[in-house]
């Protein structure tokens, strides 16, 4: 019975060994909010190392996720927020809207720091150069510019956003 429990924690520490850095974080993180009583950062990080632990365990095998699919789970988490803020507001929740606020500046602590509008513009104005060269014109090359921005925006702009700046540029 012995040799089951440590095989288990052996087994249990390798894991720990191979995780990525970004989760690593989190829950040095969360252990460091729990410790402080900061009960808004520890509920958050909780549930966004809950969203991590079941995309890990998706699929037909557990698998350990990358740091670029950790910032996309964290990237997705904060949109959520966002949105039920909205949605709060719209029902007239301002606490819990506020909350939903609260936690998304959390979880964006974690995120790369999101394009300016310059930046983004001067990055889609590139793409669309590219697509031209490529023989796309007009509203139609939508989809080819988009294959070119997205790759370089990926989890720093908000797809309508850079959507938007495509459109407008395709269009004038």
């Amino acid at each position: 019975m012995g040799g089951e429990k440590a095989r288990r924690l052996s087994v249990g520490a390798g894991i720990l060994d191979g995780m990525t850095t970004l989760k690593a974080k989190l829950k040095d993180d969360l252990t460091t909010a729990i410790k402080a009583r900061d009960e808004l950062r520890s509920a958050t990080l909780r549930l966004t190392l809950t969203a991590i632990q079941k995309e890990e365990v998706a699929g037909t095998e557990a698998r350990e996720l990358s740091d670029g699919e950790v910032e996309k789970i964290i990237a997705r988490e904060a949109k959520k927020r966002r949105e039920a803020a909205e949605a709060f507001d719209k029902g007239g929740r301002a606490d819990a809207a506020e909350r939903e606020r609260a936690e998304g500046e959390v979880l964006a602590t974690y995120l790369p720091k999101p394009l300016t509008d310059d930046e983004l513009e001067q990055l889609v104005a590139a793409a669309v150069a590219e697509a031209k060269g490529a023989g796309a014109e007009g509203p139609r090359a939508m989809g080819a510019v988009m294959k070119i921005v997205n790759p370089q925006v990926a989890g720093r702009a908000d797809g309508g956003r850079v959507a938007a700046a495509v459109k407008k540029l395709l269009a004038g």
